[in-house]
């Protein structure tokens, strides 16, 4: 049986070859994934380990900052000095760090990375463990002088002697590059500019006796824990906050690994619906093999193989397929991971390729993935080998029990239909987020589940429906292809089901994406009033100079300040809410249409009072003139009453739960410090909309990371957004039907051979070559487009619920992108097309003869 096996796995392995793509695609983004996440780990692990500092002192926070405010939270400089007192203490270094400052040179052009990364102006305090040293030039030593970081001196071409312009929070000012500085470590993409420690807190700090933390070096024979504990107990154990180098790492580690994570979601994804669409790949294949060899199989058990032998053979032969796809696809993962790491190059982030971290972990993830699925594919086929009868094997009859399974299929998938039915409906009538987005997920399970079940009984319907005019366009030709896809409703609902996952995925998140587009639209035309907003790119804060200079443009007739800063809000139901408020200036009814439940702009700005969202105030037990106690950063309180209640429907983003916002008075009075996030702008009387931002364009030439935008802008900007999403599932949808295009290849290739001399005898009886093609490519096209239909159905289905989880973030537009669903039907057709073309061809090809002759 053994010999037998692999002869017969030798024999088939052309047809075998599709299937064994699969696996490779699967099991190499399995790999890459796995690689990257690891390589890139080690790396900066190895970074945050080694230049951290023995003990770093820093500011205690009481709130996490989901939104950036622009405050930059520090503690005296003078702890340095008391601290160096400590016994076991070698050396103490007050810390200047600020992320997100912008750097310019002589031609206002942006010295900052492309990539969003951050630009940080540091002290310059360098030790044995710093990530960089200085490559050429000198330190800094004055308040005009400055280091830059190779890496953005070679982007940006700027050279010892050229003077830039930094934007920090408290202001801009110049500084002339005196030395260049390079990494000794992994440069994480970031842009480095380096003054001297007194400068540093002075420039970018706006405070010559602040600092963002105090670094601390331990004497020898002092261990890490030891020391954190003698500084804490000089300093005050609740005061600051306290770490080792090992914390340290670790708590840098934590931040990055968000970064990492979507990178590695993103990989497993992909890996997923490879996973996914080649299972219906294999099952299809081994199936149609099967059916092929059903001579060949009866004759090994009239010669004495059992059941049990015959499954065997059937699964051995997937675990050879296993082991050669998981072997291909490790080696494909490796290359994907050394590509992703040179992605990364490009993008500034320099990691050695043979640095690679290939762990035992990953080998046996990767055979464990590419035999599982193969094994777990073929098992079905291999049963239904083993339940064949040796009689009638060799005699070719029809197996009985045909019309058994589907009858089970039709039971099995209107259950598993009706519960997913069932949650999808909860999905829709719930009230709030968390359950409704679980039912969504369980309703999007099943359901996928219940339609793959049932999809030999749905493929017939929609087969007759979509090859109804085959008959009328393409005569008995076009009525052939029909029923050709009708004759194996089994394998006709495999092949169409490869298709359908990517397509639902598509047609369910077109709907949501165009639904929020539509959303946000909507919201924006309903609340902007101002004829330009200035906002930074990528919305991180700027200086308050920024505004002085826009409200001294000419022509501007009204300037509203906004402001972000994370507060927690204590509820009369005794929930602590953490969440971010916004600020404004006076005169906000001007640049935005506010609708309120209660109340009015004047009381929700007014000294001491808040403006909340009616919903979540009554969820919470809020009234206008309720009593909230309020922490801000810093610990700070404040007891604000609720002056105004807003019904806007606006959609929430994160970080922003319950809509609330004050006067920029209260933001400026308990979280000083903070940046402006965006300036609301109306024209002067007299003054053309066209004329003013072409003026303010001049102003903010000097900082080229604010941008003027108008409604058309904004809209645009959250359309770009969205759109990234989208590129996303069109990546996942073109993986997909890569795939499902082998699958229908596949088929067809299988099919062909199945129907040789079905096609040797049509040919005999005057079935032309080109007819022959057309007919072989309308059943593909008919499976494909069926794949197509049930799938964006399944999607559209998808889409709508997804909305109604948004409607109750406040994104209550339903949009159906019927050009796109249109696009995808047609898609789906050329497809067909594609993959018939090289089946169809060598049907057309075989000598007429030997296809009659054909056993």
């Amino acid at each position: 049986m053994l010999k037998a096996t692999l002869r017969s796995f030798l024999a088939h392995k052309g047809r075998l070859l599709l299937s064994a793509l699969a696996v490779v695609l699967s099991v190499a983004f399995v790999v890459g994934s796995l690689i990257f996440s690891d390589t890139v780990g080690r790396t900066f692990d190895r970074l945050f380990a080694s230049s951290a500092a023995d003990v770093t002192v820093g500011p205690k926070e009481n709130l996490d900052e989901t939104v950036p405010s622009g405050a930059t939270a520090t503690l005296p400089a003078a702890l340095a000095d008391r601290v160096a007192r400590v016994d076991g203490v070698a050396a103490a270094r007050a810390e200047a760090e600020v992320e997100d400052i912008t750097v310019v040179d002589a031609e206002n052009e942006s010295v900052s990375p492309t990539t969003g990364a951050p630009t940080i102006g540091s002290a310059w305090n360098p030790t044995g463990r710093s990530p960089v040293e200085l490559g050429s030039g000198r330190a800094p030593s004055g308040p005009g002088e400055a280091l830059l970081d190779a890496t953005s001196a070679d982007r940006a071409d700027v050279k010892i002697g050229d003077t830039l312009t930094v934007v920090a929070p408290p202001g801009s000012f110049q500084a002339r590059v005196v030395g260049i500085v390079t990494f000794t470590t992994t440069n994480p993409g970031t842009a480095l500019l380096f003054m001297d420690p007194q400068s540093a807190r002075t420039k970018l700090l706006g405070d010559a006796d602040a600092a963002t933390s105090i670094t601390v070096d331990a004497a020898p024979g002092v261990s890490d824990e030891t020391l954190k504990r003698r500084v804490a107990d000089a300093l005050g154990a609740d005061r600051y906050l306290y770490r080792t180098a090992g914390e340290q790492a670790q708590s840098d580690v934590e931040e990055l690994g968000g970064f990492l994570d979507v990178i590695k979601y993103v990989m497993v994804g992909f890996a997923g619906i490879a996973v996914l669409v080649g299972v219906f790949l294999i099952v299809n294949t081994f199936s149609m093999l099967i059916a092929q060899r059903t001579r060949e199989l009866g004759l090994l058990r009239a010669l004495g193989a059992d059941r049990r032998q015959v499954r065997r053979s059937v699964l051995a032969e997937a675990l050879l397929l296993g082991l050669v796809g998981a072997t291909l696809g490790l080696v494909t993962g490796i290359a994907l991971a050394a590509g992703l790491i040179e992605l990364m190059g490009l993008l500034g982030m320099s990691i050695d390729t043979t640095e690679m971290v290939i762990g035992w972990a990953t080998v046996v993830t990767a055979y464990v993935v590419g035999v599982g699925v193969t094994f777990v594919a073929a098992y079905l086929p291999a049963r239904r080998a083993a339940a064949v009868s040796p009689m009638a094997a060799l005699s070719d009859a029809e197996v009985a029990g045909v019309g058994r399974p589907l009858r089970l299929r039709a039971l099995a998938g209107t259950v598993v239909g009706a519960a997913g039915a069932a949650a999808l409906a909860g999905c829709a009538a719930a009230a709030e987020t968390g359950p409704a987005t679980s039912l969504l997920g369980l309703g999007v399970v099943l359901t996928l589940i219940a339609t793959v079940v049932a999809g030999p009984l749905l493929v017939r319907p929609v087969i007759r429906v979509l090859g109804a005019a085959f008959p009328v366009l393409f005569g008995p030709v076009g009525r052939m292809s029909q029923r050709n896809a009708l004759r194996n409703p089994r394998r006709t609902g495999a092949t169409a089901a490869a298709l359908m996952v990517g397509l639902a995925l598509v047609g369910g998140m077109s709907v949501a994406s165009a639904s929020m587009t539509e959303s946000f639209d909507r919201q924006i035309d309903k609340t902007l009033g101002a004829d330009f907003v200035v906002q930074s790119g990528n919305f991180t804060p700027f200086p308050r100079e920024i505004t002085e200079a826009v409200r001294g443009t000419e022509g501007v007739g009204l300037v509203v300040r906004s402001a972000f800063t994370p507060i927690a809000v204590r509820l009369p139901d005794g929930d602590r809410v953490e969440t971010t408020a916004a600020g404004y200036e006076p005169r906000l009814d001007e640049v935005a249409n506010i609708t309120y439940a209660r109340g009015g702009t004047a009381s929700a700005l007014a000294e001491g009072r808040l403006a909340m969202d009616a919903d979540f105030a009554r969820e919470h037990g809020v009234r206008v003139g309720s009593v909230l106690p309020v922490e801000f950063r810093g610990g700070r309180t404040a007891e604000l009453t609720v002056g105004a209640l807003t019904d806007q429907e606006t959609a929430e983003g994160f970080g922003t739960t319950g809509g609330i916002y004050f006067g920029m008075g209260t933001v400026e009075r308990y979280a000083p410090g903070g940046q402006d996030a965006a300036v609301y702008v109306n024209a002067a009387a007299g003054t053309d909309a066209g004329e003013l931002r072409a003026a303010l364009e001049r102003t903010l030439d000097p900082y080229p990371q604010l941008q003027v935008r108008d409604l058309a802008d904004y809209k645009q900007l959250v359309r770009d957004q969205i759109a990234v999403l989208l590129y996303l599932v069109y990546a996942l949808l073109g993986l997909a039907i890569i795939i499902a295009v082998l699958g229908v290849v596949n088929t067809l290739a299988l099919s062909v051979v199945e129907r040789t001399r079905e096609i040797g005898l049509l040919r005999a009886i005057g079935l032309g070559r080109r007819q022959l093609r057309r007919m072989i490519r309308l059943e593909s096209v008919v499976i494909a487009v069926c794949g197509a239909v049930l799938g964006l159905a399944l999607g559209l289905v998808w889409g709508v619920c997804t909305q109604q989880v948004l409607a109750l973030q406040g994104m209550t537009a339903l949009a159906i992108p019927w050009g796109t669903i249109v696009a995808v039907v047609v898609g789906a057709a050329v497809i067909g097309v594609v993959a018939a073309l090289l089946p169809a061809l060598r049907a057309s090809r075989m000598n007429v003869l030997a296809a009659i002759a054909h056993e």
